[in-house]
């Protein structure tokens, strides 16, 4: 999908279509969708069974860790357990966090904007001395579609629960991330808790997307 930036040539001001930067990265503006990792060896006969989180020390006291440690709590039914205290049989741990990447992306080209580049005003195909654009480019102005980076936020989430039962064994560890934006962080993870445990347990070792209409 393009990522348009348009300036009204006339009066000097423009406008970023930041909106269709998040249409570039979800794919579609009614649905949100997760990449999500999933590793289990689920035990059997389970349901009722108690849990609780465990806070890493970085994490104990830390206000945004405990909101976001309730959208796991939200989301958790699918595997039947009930949260409980610190002797209870399962062990949720979470982490939590965003990186910084860089994609690519195509908008048409702007002679103030790319003023001294390929396709800017003064090279090739610019406005003011550009094949079509005619001295000083005004009306006459053909726009160029060009290629830039776009840099955004990849969210991701990682639940893992242990087995006091089996010695303290893994036997669910999963990562849900987007790059879909949200209102807020904890909104962003909210959804990513609700992917996490989409068609929990779910087979060993499995990829998969998943998508949720966005006001879920």
């Amino acid at each position: 999908m393009l990522l348009f930036t348009k300036r009204a040539f006339f009066n000097g001001t423009y406008y970023l279509f930041v909106g269709a930067l998040i249409f570039f990265l979800s794919g579609c503006a009614s649905s949100w969708s997760a990449k999500v990792s999933s590793y289990q060896k689920w035990p059997d006969n389970v349901v009722g069974e108690r849990y609780h989180l465990e806070a890493e020390p970085q994490q104990v006291g830390n206000l945004e860790y405990e909101s976001i440690s309730d959208t796991v709590r939200a989301a958790i039914g699918a595997t039947g357990l009930v949260e409980g205290n610190e002797e209870a049989r399962f062990t949720v741990k979470i982490k939590y966090g965003s990186e910084l990447k860089e994609d690519w992306v195509q908008r048409y080209s702007d002679p103030y904007f790319d003023e001294f580049g390929p396709y800017g005003a003064f090279g090739p195909w610019g406005g003011y001395f550009g094949h079509f654009g005619g001295f000083g480019g005004g009306i006459y102005y053909t726009p160029r579609v060009v290629t830039v980076p776009v840099q955004y936020h990849e969210y991701y989430l990682t639940v893992l629960i242990t087995d006091a039962q089996q010695g303290g064994a893994e036997v669910y560890r999963s990562t849900a991330a987007s790059s879909s934006g949200g209102s807020s962080l904890l909104d962003v993870m909210s959804k990513l808790a609700q992917a996490v445990f989409d068609g929990f347990p779910g087979n060993n070792g499995e990829i998969r997307t998943v998508s949720l209409p966005r006001n879920r």
